[in-house]
């Protein structure tokens, strides 16, 4: 597994661009998480202040957050809007489940909104730019198999048989950007290149395409 590269670094605050296979819970101080197997930028505080400070934006929805990812087959539209509630999957524990707000097994459920636009179509997979407006568990993955569009590459919430772009081993599924401000008062953008693995699979795609 490849060093994770550091984006930013101050003396309370570091950022850097996590490696897919690493735990996001190897940095005991993480602001927020990523799933193992997703790449892109992670932001870590160096005290218990700047965590308190930085955890509570992530709380209150303050934080600008955008993913890229790949998914199976085509959206209806071109860009839009999931909103449901998000709870575990009852037959199988380590996945999460949409459920619609007013539904009987509704109660205790907490709600998820993502924001999602179409970046580039290929032939059986749209590549999408990822907005989530809340931090549920697996909140992307999850929305989007809601959708009937899971991520391409992604073991547990794809589907049986479903297509997987020539060269990729994982969910195609990377932070790049996280907008968010500092205890100092600053207001900081951070971005990560998609990731090597992932680019491969899409120029791939793009060859096919071609």
């Amino acid at each position: 597994m490849t060093e994770p590269k550091k984006i930013y670094e101050d003396e309370r605050v570091l950022v850097i661009d996590k490696p897919s296979g690493m735990n996001s819970d190897a940095f005991p101080k993480r602001v927020h998480r990523l799933d193992k197997d997703t790449s892109g930028a992670l932001l870590i505080a160096k005290d218990d202040e700047s965590l308190e400070f930085l955890q509570k934006q992530f709380k209150n929805r303050k934080v600008k957050k955008k993913y890229t990812a790949l998914i199976v087959g085509h959206l209806k539209d071109d860009e839009g809007e999931i909103k449901t509630l998000l709870g575990r999957a009852p037959k199988d524990r380590r996945r999460q489940k949409a459920y619609l707000a007013g539904s009987p097994d509704a109660s205790g459920k907490r709600e998820a909104i993502t924001r999602y636009k179409v970046l580039q179509k290929f032939k059986n997979y749209d590549l999408i730019e990822v907005e989530p407006k809340t931090g549920r568990k697996h909140q992307i993955r999850a929305h989007f198999t809601y959708l009937n569009h899971p991520l391409a590459g992604d073991k547990l919430y794809g589907f049986k048989n479903q297509p997987t772009p020539k060269g990729l081993t994982r969910q195609f599924l990377h932070a790049g950007y996280l907008k968010i401000t500092l205890l100092n008062g600053e207001t900081k953008e951070f971005t990560s290149p998609l990731a090597e693995d992932l680019q491969k699979a899409l120029n791939n795609l793009e060859e096919q395409h071609d």
